[in-house]
């Protein structure tokens, strides 16, 4: 086993990329230049006696070990110097925020470089998603679904008449800096007051701010920049968007709640009203993507409502970023019964109305030897990968480890994982269209 070495945090400073060193360098080099000044002017005198003293120490300790010792402690004192004058011209308390400055820079220069990526869907498959890739890059918008009608979303879109904030708020909460405190604060349930009973806060937070602010696009932007959130999240629509269903039996299924209890098979989706607008800096973000990436999710009620929008999806077809769908790795009771691999592909292309709704699907290839026993009795299994019926529907398939570890046999996406799978797929994929590998 390989044991980890711990790097001192000042030592951070010296990651490449940060465009500090050459800063480094000219500080150093001016202070030596006016040393120099200052010495030529006393006429050397000091440099004289500096010497004699360290021809003296030299005598009962090695001249390579003084050096080195004197070097280190300048090196010391530069550092400290400099991070002690930054954080004081940035108003910043040490005490709270001692690596704030390297985080920044580290942000500002590494993650402002990362591909611009926009990810779609709802429900906390996009939340977790989000929560890796913020790792990554910066430059990252979800797109998120507003067909919510259940909970405590559901109560506040019929009592205030606004978007549901409910898979927003999961969203802002996965970006956020911090997300361990903004995901405990915003998930906090009232469990008893008047009108009160089952809202959390970060559902009446937004609702504050969409009244307060006009609007839930403005409330949104307002909410990140107090959290501080890396990339920006945006409501696929501003309309009053609901979902329906047509079964294969005939019937009509409205409401997002209950589509997925309604039983039977699901035979397509679609939107009321019929025609719903895109959000402009949603189809400008995706014009403007390198990467664009679909679910993972309920198929039905959190990432194809988003391609009901048709602007949405006819900018995802024409785009010419690389596109990839993270499929579930269970079937979800109600939405996804004895749905394969290639089902769900097939979902996307129909609703969408077009194949070149994607280019690849990122698959589980591991599971856990023993599945907990709540799948079974819930009716959920994994989804099987049916790799000739995807290759015809001309979709590649990436197979990686995507689950969290688990004794129990519980079956969760690990938000690092997925992103760094992803991620790995786009630059091979890149390579691939530069003619790197020909």
């Amino acid at each position: 086993m390989i044991k980890k070495i711990k790097i001192p945090k000042q030592a951070g400073w010296l990651i490449p990329g940060l465009q500090v060193k050459r800063w480094f360098a000219m500080i150093f080099a001016g202070t030596v230049m006016m040393t120099i000044g200052i010495l030529i002017l006393v006429d050397l005198q000091p440099i004289y006696n500096i010497m004699q003293f360290i021809s003296k120490i030299a005598t009962k300790i090695s001249t390579e070990w003084l050096a080195f010792g004197i070097v280190m402690f300048g090196a010391a004192i530069f550092f400290k110097g400099w991070q002690k004058t930054n954080l004081s011209m940035m108003g910043l308390d040490e005490t709270r925020n001692n690596d704030v400055l390297l985080e920044t820079l580290y942000r500002r220069r590494k993650l402002n470089r990362g591909p611009r990526t926009v990810a779609i869907g709802g429900g906390t498959g996009l939340s977790m998603l989000l929560s890796g890739a913020k790792n990554i890059t910066n430059n990252l918008t979800a797109i998120v679904s507003v067909g919510d009608d259940g909970g405590s979303s559901g109560r506040l879109r019929e009592s205030m008449g606004i978007l549901p904030p409910g898979d927003i708020r999961h969203c802002i909460t996965a970006l956020a800096d911090d997300e361990d405190l903004v995901n405990k604060l915003f998930k906090y349930r009232f469990d008893n007051g008047e009108g009160l009973e089952g809202h959390s806060f970060g559902n009446l937070f937004l609702t504050a701010l969409c009244n307060i602010t006009g609007s839930m696009v403005t409330a949104v932007k307002e909410s990140s920049n107090v959290l501080s959130i890396r990339g920006r999240v945006l409501p696929a629509t501003l309309d009053d968007m609901k979902l329906a269903a047509e079964m294969e039996d005939g019937r009509i299924i409205h409401g997002e709640s209950t589509i997925p209890e309604a039983g039977g098979r699901i035979k397509r989706l679609f939107t009321v009203p019929k025609n719903c607008e895109a959000l402009p800096e949603c189809i400008q973000a995706i014009r403007n993507a390198e990467l664009i990436i679909l679910g993972p999710g309920s198929l039905y009620t959190s990432v194809i409502p988003n391609l009901l929008i048709k602007d949405i999806a006819q900018e995802i077809v024409k785009s010419k970023a690389k596109k990839i769908y993270i499929c579930n790795i269970m079937t979800q009771p109600g939405e996804t019964d004895n749905y394969k691999v290639s089902d769900h592909i097939k979902a996307l292309m129909d609703h969408a109305g077009s194949e070149k709704i994607i280019d690849a699907v990122l698959v589980n290839d591991y599971l856990p030897e023993k599945l907990a026993d709540n799948y079974v009795k819930s009716g959920s299994y994994p989804v099987q990968l049916d790799v000739s019926e995807v290759k015809k529907l001309g979709v590649r398939i990436f197979a990686k480890k995507l689950i969290q570890d688990s004794k129990e046999g519980l079956v969760r996406h690990s938000s690092y994982r997925v992103a760094r799978a992803v991620y790995y797929w786009f630059k091979r994929e890149q390579k691939k269209s530069s003619g790197f590998f020909k």
